[in-house]
């Protein structure tokens, strides 16, 4: 199963790989050209396919949890200052997302999208410390009913050029449940209250919507 975000780009990289092919027949006689060449564009297609796949999950919403956005691995978890929204302190929990995770973004929480704003930028590594604030990126807040309001922050990196957000204000929205896409390579960053319990450890593998990252 694949994510609607890849349809376009999987057309035009099994067109591309099709093409090729029926080229290499045509105007290459070499066997062992076209045998590295075919097996080139079959990991090229594979890695496409990888990318945008969207396996089917179980998940459980539970109001007193906030589930992990993203899959990746866990790189941060610190107090920070929050000056876009909350301008306070709070927790940050964030993934990092390699290109080959699944890139799918889904709501930690459910609830009512209280802000979404688009912020265009750089395209630093995701690891990077200003790449929270100086990279594209996209800033949503879900009020919630057991932990208020949760702010999210999908972060491109050096490969992902493009930040899918769904999110908009007023919306209501349940729990795990698709809330964008990134794609090539990125990183999510969560901000909860301060006395949030973390139910995660640093370098932790992840799971989106279904990891539970903090509870009460």
């Amino acid at each position: 199963m694949f994510h609607k975000e890849g349809y376009k780009i999987i057309l035009i990289a099994l067109s591309i790989c099709i093409v090729i092919t029926l080229l290499m027949g045509t105007f290459v006689e070499n066997d062992t050209i076209r045998g590295i060449v075919v097996g080139i564009l079959v990991v090229f297609l594979i890695l496409i396919l990888q990318f945008f796949r969207n396996p089917k999950r179980n998940f459980i919403a539970n109001d007193s949890q906030v589930l992990s956005p993203v899959d990746g691995k866990v790189v941060v978890i610190e107090e920070v200052f929050e000056k876009e929204y909350f301008k306070e302190k709070r927790l940050q929990v964030s993934v990092f997302m390699s290109p080959i995770n699944v890139h799918v973004t889904r709501y930690p929480v459910g609830g009512k999208v209280v802000f979404s704003k688009y912020h265009p930028g750089k395209f630093l590594v995701a690891w990077h410390p200003k790449s929270s604030e100086e990279n594209e990126r996209t800033t949503v807040v879900v009020k919630s009913q057991g932990f208020g309001d949760v702010l999210y922050r999908q972060i491109a990196g050096a490969m992902a050029k493009r930040i899918v957000n769904y999110a908009k204000e007023g919306q209501e929205v349940s729990q795990a449940t698709d809330s964008g896409f990134i794609k090539f390579g990125s990183r999510v960053d969560v901000f909860l209250p301060l006395d949030t319990k973390i139910n995660v450890t640093l370098n932790q593998k992840v799971s989106g919507g279904l990891t539970v990252l903090a509870s009460k």
